[in-house]
């Protein structure tokens, strides 16, 4: 059965994308494993990166069915499986509200043998997606800036996970926090840093030591609608995601 692996973060412009963007690239490049690429964020920044286009079968199908079509998976040029978005999950609290309604792509995924992970991008927000992600999911990680609405925005996530291991998933775990776009030059940076590792102790999770250094890079990559690792696997972001793979893959392998 594949294991299922949300990105999570309330607030938006965190590297929330990019961050699943590059777990799902290092599995599947350095790992050599399988991955599907969910995206659940009516945005559809990872439906771009991965070079998907919004089709006929996407993820509002996924959610409103309860039931993953595996001849519809879209299948890129540089060898990703993608789920893409669709614009109207932004209608999804009023296409979605039966009873059930949180354990849906829990039961789209279960049993699904054709891979070995499966890599969720989750829109900026707590509502009944956000939900669906973290009830299907086995691990969870939390993108962030040391900035003040980041630590806001992971204060907030907590109560969220609380009630998800509470009432819908009392096995996921908080794998930890990932510090993106870091300047660890900087005073401010550096004292947010403590403090969202303060926070994190009360998450009963983690900061990640490897933090990920701002580069230009990233840009670049999702322009040309490529992974960070085929891009330019010795720019700073490549170099510093791995390193961070390497402590995931410890703990998810």
């Amino acid at each position: 059965m594949a294991k299922v692996i949300a990105v999570i973060n309330q607030k938006g412009g965190v590297g929330k994308t990019t961050t699943a963007h590059a777990i799902g690239a290092w599995l599947q490049i350095k790992k050599k494993q399988k991955i599907l690429f969910i995206d659940l964020d009516q945005q559809g920044n990872l439906t771009y990166a991965t070079n998907s286009s919004h089709s006929n079968y996407s993820s509002l199908q996924l959610l409103i069915t309860g039931e993953l079509e595996p001849s519809k998976i879209q299948h890129t040029n540089d060898g990703f499986s993608v789920i893409p978005s669709d614009p109207k999950l932004a209608n999804i609290d009023m296409l979605l509200n039966e009873t059930g309604k949180e354990y849906r792509l829990k039961e789209a995924l279960e049993g699904l043998e054709d891979y070995d992970y499966v890599v969720i991008d989750t829109p900026p927000s707590v509502n009944v997606i956000m939900v669906n992600a973290l009830t299907a999911s086995h691990y969870a990680v939390i993108p962030a800036q040391a900035d003040i609405f980041s630590l806001q925005g992971i204060t907030q996530l907590g109560q969220s996970l609380d009630a998800i291991k509470r009432y819908t998933n009392k096995n996921l775990e908080v794998l930890g926090i990932i510090l993106t776009r870091h300047n660890p030059r900087t005073i401010l940076s550096r004292d947010l840093h403590e403090v969202i590792k303060q926070t994190a102790s009360q998450l009963d999770t983690k900061v990640y030591p490897q933090v990920i250094r701002e580069s230009i890079a990233v840009k670049e990559a999702q322009a040309t609608r490529k992974d960070l690792f085929t891009y330019d696997a010795k720019s700073n972001a490549s170099q510093d995601y791995n390193d961070l793979m390497q402590e995931i893959w410890k703990e998810i392998k």
